[in-house]
């Protein structure tokens, strides 16, 4: 490996990470024509929609899905809980970071976890001060009032009824049948209920970060946007009060070089964040230790409070003669309600998707072309929390991920009931000729409370709502690792905007939250 240095490369911003809020916060930042940003990023550079690779521009088909896994994922595994085998975890390794792989779910949390974001001492986040961000962020084709905007980069749709699949449209009867409200629309305040899901996907093309924010940014000439390049570690200046970042060593090509900047922001997401702080010395004192890592601030919070959705999947064959175009295309229904006898508005979620069996059962990765149908049943509000770890100073090696699911028996209860309503579901008259035999879980596993709540904990799954790793949160929080801009406690022109300062897991797919994240953030430099 060659070392590079050069003095002329120094930027205003660099910004590690092209993701969610990272390509926002480029965006935003270099519409100040005296600014000048460094966007980085780990994964290749795809600049025009045509050049970018049909599974992540395409989002409803999941054609080359393992392609998308391979090529343009970090392919992370994971400990879920103890009696579970290694998970999958899927992080974007690509210009528009998870947004350019994820299932373009744009939910947003409910108020009152933004409430009580500002209640723990981040008043600059209560659900009153973010909105504007919110409805900057989008253009909601579906609805025109305060609470949605009109004139953003992203476009959110839902599918009308008369496109529905035929899972769809049962999973839609059976939950009014069951009793739950009508909910046209899952990003109004009052979201309880089963309707249609918000996406951002517009004709069939995926509405990343990259194709919107950063398509506006490109011409800009204070805006560079380097693919491929690996931050080794921040570089920090300790001849002061308090420790400064003053720059970046990166990896290219097989090329060490670094970069200067005034202020740096980590914008690695949820795992490679905490990652990226502790390999430069910011972390708990004990595990820098342990692999030899100068100690630039002994920070406990870091890589604590891992966050997510407790999932478990009900699965079934679906009938021979289902529609053939269901593959890939997202979900298009849910239902959101309060869990019996829960403090927590709207703590429980349920989707159900037509899917290839071979991308789930056994935890497979290979698909089989045979269609199932998959309720998703999760737990939107959790008590329990994980741990990230590091491993290694080697920043090749990935941290280790302990999602520590169904930990608080409060997560178990509520998950059993999200199953047994799925169960329940599957009976309905409306799924007759939709549904083929369970899969899982068997009729041993459910036949008691017991035997049902083994088998969550063995097939406990992620959300893929990692969040949480980098906790927002006064000084006086000891477990606090940023405040409410963003910037790292004790340390000077360094910052962390990603889902990973939220201070809690939101009651939504976490994606267009950390796109508001991105969106504030720059809004309050």
């Amino acid at each position: 490996m060659r070392l590079a240095y050069s003095a002329a490369m120094h930027y205003n911003t660099v910004i590690v990470g092209a993701g969610s809020a990272g390509a926002i916060i480029a965006t935003r930042l270099t519409e100040d024509r005296d600014h000048t940003v460094l966007l980085l990023e780990a994964g290749p550079d795809y600049p025009t929609l045509d050049r970018t690779p049909g599974p992540i521009r395409d989002g409803l088909t999941n054609a080359g899905d393992v392609i998308i896994r391979e090529r343009h994922n970090w392919n992370l595994t994971a400990t879920a809980s103890p009696t579970a085998p290694p998970m999958y975890v899927p992080r974007g390794r690509v210009v528009g970071g998870s947004s350019a792989i994820n299932g373009q779910i744009f939910l947003r949390g409910a108020q009152e976890d933004y409430d009580a974001w500002a209640a723990a001492g981040n008043d600059l986040w209560s659900f009153r001060s973010v909105l504007p961000a919110f409805r900057r962020l989008e253009t909601d084709q579906d609805f025109h009032d305060d609470f949605h905007g009109d004139a953003g980069p992203i476009y959110a749709r839902r599918f009308p009824r008369d496109e529905w699949l035929p899972a769809a449209d049962a999973f839609y009867e059976s939950a009014r049948d069951a009793g739950f409200p009508d909910c046209p629309d899952h990003n109004n305040p009052d979201m309880t209920g089963v309707g249609p899901v918000p996406l951002n996907n517009r004709n069939g093309v995926r509405m990343s970060t990259a194709v919107t924010y950063l398509a506006e940014a490109r011409p800009r000439l204070n805006l560079t946007i380097r693919g491929n390049c690996v931050v080794r570690r921040v570089l920090f200046d300790t001849s002061g009060d308090r420790p400064r970042a003053v720059g970046l060593e990166v990896e290219s090509g097989g090329e060490v070089f670094h970069v200067d900047a005034d202020e740096i922001i980590l914008s690695g997401g949820p795992v490679g964040s905490p990652h990226m702080l502790m390999l430069s010395g910011v972390g708990p004192e004990d595990q820098l230790s342990e692999h030899g890592i100068e100690v630039i601030r002994d920070t406990p919070g870091v890589g604590q409070n891992l966050r997510d959705h407790p999932t478990a999947w009900v699965e079934h064959r679906l009938a021979d003669d289902y529609p053939d175009n269901a593959f890939g295309i997202p979900d298009q229904v849910c239902l959101r309600w309060t869990a019996n006898g829960s403090d927590l508005v709207n703590d429980m979620i349920l989707f159900a998707t037509p899917y290839d069996i071979g991308i789930s059962e056994g935890r497979s990765q290979t698909p089989t072309g045979e269609m199932g149908l998959r309720w998703r049943c999760r737990v939107n509000l959790a008590y329990g929390a994980g741990e990230l770890r590091l491993a290694s100073s080697d920043p090749d090696v990935q941290p280790d991920l302990d999602y520590n699911l169904l930990s608080d028996e409060r997560d178990v209860v509520r998950l059993r009931e999200a199953v047994r309503l799925a169960l329940d579901m599957a009976e309905h008259p409306s799924f007759e000729g939709i549904l083929g035999k369970r899969i899982e879980p068997t009729e041993m596993d459910i036949e008691s409370d017991d035997s049902l709540d083994a088998w969550m904990t063995r097939r406990a799954q992620t959300g893929h709502h990692i969040s949480g790793t980098c906790k927002m949160g006064p000084d006086s929080d000891p477990t606090a690792v940023v405040d409410q801009y963003g910037r790292v406690h004790g340390i000077v022109g360094l910052r962390v905007a990603d889902a990973s300062i939220m201070p809690d897991c939101i009651r939504a797919n976490t994606n267009q939250t950390a796109l508001m994240i991105g969106e504030r953030i720059a809004e309050l430099m």
